[in-house]
């Protein structure tokens, strides 16, 4: 490949000195009104040029990592000196220890199954950090999760019955999620088994109070930045996405270095 790109320098300089630039130049000019000067070059080099364009993308991959992260670390900075408040409402479903200094809110649709991972994830949270954290469970169902709408106009409906019962639930949804491809069916079924007042919950699931409920969520979470599912604040700090319980750790230590957290 290089004896033949050596061949285009006569092509290029002529008979005259240049520089590194112009050279590049000219070669970019040549190739563009020529092309099918590289295009032979390629032929007759078939492996050496798939070996070069796999490093390349290999290259390019690890700089798309590279910049994500230290955008990440960036956002995450500015998060920590300037946190989102979400609201905690008077009658909010507070999972763990009510009043508790840490704090996590999560944006969730009952059909995503990266939601799923954050259930677990936020279980083990609930475990880890007994008595010193509690938990509040939104709802963020996104358009194209055709049952995730309903799902939480029930979590909501039943929550208006009894709080236990909306956690018993929300669990078994996230534990047995493909059971919601049955849509209503499956939720009926499910609220039946659970012992919720069926009658109650026909008038409350089309009820102003509980679309104005989720509603508020859908643009609480928007507020935020929170364009997908699962999505969570840690004391006010944004993890967008279904991370490991490591990444949740990490942010509980820096609120406690920095000051802000006490466990």
């Amino acid at each position: 490949m290089k004896k033949q790109l050596l061949l285009l320098t006569p092509l290029l300089i002529f008979t005259s000195c240049i520089t590194q630039e112009r050279f590049e130049e000219k070669l970019t000019k040549t190739l563009i009104e020529r092309p099918e000067i590289l295009t032979k070059v390629i032929e007759n080099n078939p492996d050496q040029f798939v070996i070069a364009f796999q490093n390349a993308v290999r290259k390019g991959q690890q700089k798309i990592v590279e910049q994500r992260k230290l955008d990440e670390e960036i956002q995450l900075k500015k998060a920590f000196d300037n946190p989102f408040k979400p609201s905690i409402r008077k009658d909010e479903l507070i999972r763990g220890t009510k009043g508790a200094p840490l704090t996590i809110v999560e944006y969730s649709d009952f059909e995503c199954p990266y939601c799923s991972k954050g259930y677990k994830t936020v279980k083990t949270l609930l475990e880890k950090y007994e008595g010193k954290i509690q938990f509040v469970f939104k709802h963020l169902p996104l358009s194209f999760h055709e049952n995730a709408i309903i799902a939480a106009k029930y979590y909501e409906a039943i929550r208006l019955q009894k709080e236990s019962l909306a956690i018993e639930f929300h669990d078994y949804i996230f534990t047995n999620q493909n059971e919601l491809k049955s849509g209503e069916k499956f939720l009926n079924e499910l609220s039946k088994k659970l012992g919720v007042n069926m009658k109650r919950l026909g008038k409350d699931l089309e009820s102003e109070a509980i679309k104005l409920r989720i509603a508020e969520d859908l643009s609480e979470a928007s507020r935020f930045g929170m364009e997908g599912t699962p999505g969570f604040l840690v004391n006010g700090i944004p993890v967008r996405g279904a991370y490991p319980l490591k990444h949740f750790d990490m942010i509980i230590s820096k609120l406690v270095e920095n000051g802000s957290l006490k466990l």
